[in-house]
């Protein structure tokens, strides 16, 4: 069988990629062809799955120490990036973080993190890669969002605030980029298998599942192979959708 790399000769740039979905995504776009830039906080682990990625796929690969919350950060991972690889031509934001309480015990920090990592976090990203891409008419970007910012979730509102927004974003990011080849989107996924999920009380994965038509929690494979689609020129007629991955948690 032949190797399957509908992303050969790309770069492609993951925050948020040292470990569960956005590993899971780094991966996957290194085995369909690209080169992959895995940015992270925790700068060690980053270049550690970098390595590995490489190992496993022959691509080449960086690991890079970004905080997204801070422009010139940012401006450095992507400028580090740039000069590595010579382009970026695809953008996923999967960095997030999660302070959950009910409104009345979230502090004003909690509600300023989550927001300043979510969503500024994207805006920062997709900033730093908007002029090359435009320069070289091309780019996919996609943002990962939550299903609780459709629909809402009780002890969320800061999580929730942030991935609604970041839908927003999508949308007109997607209509001010479409004339320069760049399409926008967003993946939704539901309850998946991560650090964030395997710490909720017992009770609360039982409803989760209970909840979900297809009867299971997400895999960050899941949400890597609908990330795979919408940077792939098989989408390259897709811009400003969210594509929920949650097994039908959502409908709408």
């Amino acid at each position: 069988m032949s190797e399957y790399t509908p992303l050969a000769g790309r770069v492609a740039v993951v925050t948020g990629a040292s470990r569960g979905i956005g590993r899971a995504i780094a991966t996957l776009l290194a085995q369909r062809g690209a080169d992959v830039v895995c940015g992270d906080r925790l700068a060690e682990q980053a270049q550690v799955t970098a390595n590995e990625i490489a190992a496993a796929t022959g691509r080449r690969t960086s690991g890079c120490l970004v905080d997204v919350a801070d422009s010139q950060s940012v401006q450095g991972f992507i400028d580090c990036a740039l000069s590595t690889f010579g382009k970026i031509d695809i953008l996923v934001n999967n960095a997030g973080i999660t302070r959950d309480n009910l409104i009345m015990r979230i502090d004003e920090a909690d509600w300023d993190i989550v927001l300043d990592v979510n969503l500024k976090g994207a805006f920062n990203c997709c900033k730093a890669v908007v002029r090359p891409m435009m320069k070289q008419r091309y780019g996919r970007i996609v943002n990962i969002t939550s299903v609780v910012g459709l629909s809402g979730n009780a002890g969320q509102v800061n999580y929730a605030a942030s991935k609604a927004g970041l839908i927003g974003l999508t949308k007109s990011l997607a209509r001010e980029l479409g004339s320069r080849n760049i399409t926008v989107n967003a993946v939704a996924p539901g309850y998946v298998t991560t650090a964030l999920t395997e710490h909720l009380p017992q009770e609360i994965k039982e409803a989760s599942i209970k909840a979900t038509p297809l009867g299971r929690f997400g895999t960050p494979e899941d949400i890597a192979y609908a990330v795979g689609f919408l940077v792939s020129d098989e989408a390259a007629f897709i811009t400003g959708q969210v594509l929920s991955v949650d097994g039908g948690m959502v409908m709408m």
